[in-house]
């Protein structure tokens, strides 16, 4: 018997995925028996899981004898059935022969099937699935794209290109799961300490934020790097998006592993990147919440009492000093903002030494323009703080006799109880 009518027994999906694939893959995805396997797989959406399977079987097959032609020639009929039957209610069965090719592509040592595959999934997170699937599981994802985003390619093109696609994943994971409170939650802690210090070591990496000219203007920093198309500023992007979609039970999760980020890699001398970082994050996080990240930074800093020099202190309180008048009105009342400015002051008052004495200044100059400018302190807790800020002074000559600090850059108020001292 000859192969053509050996090929007629054979079930009428797998001959329709067959034809789609050319004799030779550089002609690429044959369209018109494409358009045939579209609408079977629409009229019979029952079969659209064997479609998938059939399609993985494939595809596995061509990437160990390594025809990488036809590995892309499966992805991209995969990712036309996905979008045509989006709204199918057997979906969530062809997603999971998707998603195994997914896997099966990433798991691959060659980049460009690296970055196919990363194309693909965030094409995937975009659509929105009628009935979601409540067993699927992204931790592999989440670990693979976190990899990608700390790439050591030699090529710096294509490492660059890695990155971005490990970026891109990552947002496609969080697009796909944090809308939906009853898949896998991605605010978990073992998620958030692969994907953060992986979005920040993009953003240290690049040289935008190093300069302190960029610091007092993040969200114009902000704009001026997305327009590029590089790793930094896709990554900022990405953890702008992550802090504002996180609730008061989330925000914890994403901010403890920022802080840890920056001990592990002594971001905080100097700590210009580390307060853009946190500036960045105050105004992304929903106003409400912008006091849990104040209190984070308190804890942590107390947390570094007893085995960090002074002047890493020194740097968490001065980059905190710096943050704290972000916190919008609502989430943090007058009562509350006196007691963190006094807690504030009275670390530095410990901390205060000839390293740290510069550090020491700005957070007085800091509290001072809080006391000027502050619309829900009352005008006691105002001439409290100058107060405050006239008793830090007085310090400054006994630590530090060489500095001598202009009162032309110190409130009159300020002056006046430093007379009376």
């Amino acid at each position: 018997m000859c192969l053509s009518c050996f090929s007629r027994f054979r079930p009428r999906y797998k001959r329709l995925v067959d034809n789609i694939f050319p004799l030779n893959p550089e002609e690429g995805l044959v369209k018109t028996n494409m358009e045939k396997l579209t609408f079977y797989a629409l009229s019979s959406p029952e079969k659209l899981d064997r479609i998938g399977e059939y399609l993985y079987q494939r595809a596995s097959r061509d990437i160990s004898r390594r025809r990488t032609g036809y590995v892309m020639i499966a992805m991209e009929a995969m990712d036309q059935l996905l979008t045509a039957s989006c709204h199918s209610q057997t979906l969530n069965l062809f997603v999971e022969s998707f998603l195994k090719i997914v896997q099966k592509l990433l798991e691959s040592p060659d980049a460009d099937l690296q970055i196919l595959a990363t194309n693909s999934f965030v094409r995937f997170s975009n659509i929105k699935e009628d009935t979601p699937s409540y067993h699927r599981r992204y931790d592999f994802f989440v670990s693979k794209f976190s990899s990608m985003c700390h790439s050591a390619y030699a090529e710096p093109q294509k490492r660059s290109k890695l990155r971005l696609a490990g970026i891109r994943g990552i947002q496609g994971v969080i697009r796909k799961t944090v809308s939906d409170d009853l898949v896998e939650n991605i605010w978990h802690s073992t998620h958030m300490e692969k994907i953060i210090p992986s979005l920040l070591f993009n953003m240290q990496e690049s040289g935008h934020y190093q300069s302190p000219d960029l610091e007092p203007d993040v969200e114009e920093t902000g704009k001026m790097i997305n327009m590029q198309e590089d790793p930094s500023g896709l990554a900022e992007t990405c953890l702008r998006e992550l802090m504002g979609g996180a609730s008061f039970n989330h925000v914890k999760n994403v901010i403890q592993p920022v802080l840890i980020h920056f001990d592990c890699h002594a971001l905080w001398n100097p700590n210009v990147f580390a307060t853009h970082c946190l500036r960045m994050l105050m105004y992304s996080v929903m106003s409400s919440y912008s006091h849990l990240i104040v209190n984070c930074i308190l804890a942590h800093l107390s947390d570094h009492h007893r085995f960090s020099p002074s002047i890493i202190r020194a740097k968490i309180a001065d980059a905190l000093s710096k943050i704290i008048a972000i916190a919008a009105p609502e989430s943090i009342g007058p009562t509350v903002l006196e007691v963190v400015y006094t807690t504030l002051s009275l670390m530095c008052i410990e901390l205060i030494s000839d390293d740290t004495v510069v550090d020491f200044i700005r957070v007085i100059m800091n509290i001072q323009d809080i006391a000027l400018t502050s619309t829900i302190l009352s005008d006691s807790q105002r001439y409290n703080l100058h107060a405050l800020v006239a008793s830090l002074f007085t310090l400054v000559p006994l630590v530090a006799p060489l500095i001598n600090v202009s009162r032309t850059s110190i409130h009159p108020a300020t002056c006046y109880l430093l007379d009376r001292r």
